[in-house]
C-alpha cells in the first residue's frame, strides 16, 4: 500500500513537470508573438517616410545619381520585402533596367551642354530598315533638335530597326542583342530611346525585344502596365505601314471649331483575335461600332488556323473589314 501511494506521488510529480513544462513553451511562445506588431509598426513607420514593401528600391533624389544595376542590388533589405518570384522576374526580365526613372537613369549633363539635341546613329552597311523606321528616324533628322555630333546629344536613336521584333515576321532583325552592344555609344542603354511596335510572337506577344535595353526609354506600342515605367517610358499608338509622314494640305486642321469639325470620332481598324491575348478586348469591339462616327472593323484572318476558331460574326467582319 506504501508502496502505491509513493508511486502514485512520483507520477503525480512527473506530470506537474510535464505540464510546468508545457506552460513555460506556451509562455515562450506567447513572449515571441508580441514583438511581431512592434515588426510590423517598424515596417509601418517606414513606409509613412517614403518605404513601400511592395516597391523595395531606393528613391535617388540627386538627379546625376550613380545607377546601380539590378545584379548589385541584392542586399538584405531587398531580400526581405520581396518575394522570391518576384525576385525571378526581375532578374530574368527583358527589362532589367525596370526601376529606371529619370532621375536614376538618364543624364542631364548631356543636354546642359548644348541643350535638348538628338543624335541618330548612322545606318550600318548591309542593315535593312523598314519604311515605317525610316520615317521615323527621316523626320528626327529633318527637326531643329538634330544634330550631327554624337559629342553635342542628349538623347541617342538607334539606325537598327527595332520596330518590329516578332521572329516570325520578315522585318525582324537578327543578332539584334550583339549589334546593341557593340555600339561604341551604347553605355547601357543610357540617354538612348528605342522604339518598338511589334514584339513578341503570337498567340503570347510576349515583351522581348530579343535584347537588355538597359537604362533606355523605351518608346513603344501596347506596352503592357507591368513593364510600363512612369515618367520614363513613352506609350505610342500603333500606326500601320501606309501611314502618312505629313498631315493633310496646309490648312486642313480647323482651329476653335466647337463642336470639334470632324466626320469620325474613333476609328480603328485590325485583326480579331479569336483566341488567346486580347481576344477579349477584340471581341467586344463590335458593341461600340455604329458605322457612323465609331468605326471599328476587325478581319478573323488572323494566323494559319483561324478558321478553325471561327464564330458567327466573322463573314460579316471580315466583309466590311475588306
Amino acid at each position: 500500500m506504501e508502496r502505491c501511494s509513493r508511486g502514485h506521488m512520483q507520477a503525480k510529480k512527473r506530470y506537474l513537470i510535464l505540464l510546468s513544462a508545457g506552460a513555460s513553451l506556451v509562455l515562450l511562445f506567447y513572449l515571441g508573438g508580441v514583438t511581431l506588431p512592434a515588426a510590423s509598426r517598424s515596417r509601418h513607420d517606414r513606409s509613412r517616410h517614403g518605404y513601400r514593401p511592395d516597391q523595395p528600391w531606393p528613391h535617388f533624389s540627386d538627379p546625376l545619381h550613380l545607377f546601380l544595376p539590378l545584379d548589385q542590388t541584392d542586399t538584405e533589405e531587398y531580400n526581405l520585402h520581396i518575394s522570391p518570384r518576384q525576385k525571378r522576374d526581375v532578374n530574368t526580365s527583358v527589362y532589367k533596367g525596370k526601376r529606371c526613372r529619370m532621375d536614376s537613369c538618364f543624364d542631364f549633363s548631356q543636354c546642359q551642354k548644348s541643350g535638348f539635341k538628338v543624335y541618330v546613329y548612322p545606318q550600318q552597311k548591309g542593315e535593312k530598315i523598314s519604311e515605317s523606321y525610316q520615317i521615323i528616324l527621316s523626320t528626327i533628322e529633318g527637326s531643329r533638335f538634330y544634330t550631327s555630333d554624337p559629342g553635342q546629344a542628349c538623347l541617342f536613336i538607334l539606325s537598327l530597326d527595332t520596330l518590329d521584333r516578332d521572329q516570325l515576321s520578315p522585318q525582324y532583325v537578327h543578332n539584334l542583342k550583339t549589334k546593341v552592344q557593340n555600339l561604341p555609344l551604347w553605355n547601357d542603354g543610357r540617354n538612348h530611346l528605342i522604339f518598338n511596335l511589334y514584339s513578341g510572337t503570337w498567340p503570347d506577344y510576349t515583351e522581348d525585344l530579343g535584347f537588355d535595353i538597359g537604362q533606355a526609354m523605351l518608346a513603344k506600342a501596347s506596352i503592357s502596365t507591368e513593364n510600363f515605367r512612369p515618367h520614363f517610358d513613352v506609350s505610342i499608338p500603333l500606326f500601320s505601314k501606309e501611314h502618312l509622314r505629313t498631315g493633310g494640305e496646309r490648312g486642313f486642321l480647323k482651329y476653335n471649331t466647337i463642336p470639334p469639325f470632324r466626320k469620325y470620332m474613333l476609328v480603328f481598324k485590325g485583326k480579331r483575335y479569336l483566341t488567346g491575348i486580347g481576344s477579349d478586348t477584340r471581341n467586344a469591339l463590335h458593341h461600340v461600332h455604329n458605322a457612323e462616327d465609331v468605326v471599328l472593323l476587325t478581319t478573323c484572318k488572323h494566323g494559319k488556323d483561324w478558321q478553325k476558331h471561327k464564330d458567327a460574326r466573322c463573314d460579316k467582319d471580315n466583309a466590311e473589314y475588306d
